[in-house]
């Protein structure tokens, strides 16, 4: 097994970090999003819960090195670009969106170099 590069250890802890964050969002939404709306409110707070768990999966793999966890990378990175721009739609701030789109798109950009793909059997 090929040595785990610094950008992915970094990317496994921010897949962490943000596994921890949507654990938290998730449970308040639950909470409180049942009691004020209901089903609906329940069924936003167990999403959100299911991404945290997608976020725990993928940092998880990163620090394993597993080959699904790059699809899974890419795939999470890209939503984030799509969701952040859809903000914009909502009257979401233009910085915090850029800022986003960067991170995003820079995630993806490491991703996909070549030595990166290869370490997951992506080549």
């Amino acid at each position: 097994m090929a040595a785990r590069p610094t950008g992915i250890t970094i990317l496994s802890v921010l897949a962490g970090l943000n596994a921890i964050g949507g654990l938290l969002t998730g449970f308040a939404a639950f909470a409180i999003g049942s009691v004020l709306f209901g089903l609906s409110g329940s069924i936003f707070g167990l999403a959100w819960l299911a991404l945290a768990g997608l976020w725990l999966a993928c940092g998880i793999g990163f620090w394993q090195m597993l080959p699904w966890a790059w699809a899974l990378g890419v795939v999470l990175a890209a939503a984030g670009v799509i969701w952040s721009l859809l903000g914009l739609l909502g009257g979401g701030g233009i910085l915090g969106t850029a800022i986003s789109v960067v991170i995003g798109g820079a995630i993806l950009y490491y991703l996909n170099q070549p030595g990166i793909r290869a370490l997951f059997g992506r080549a």
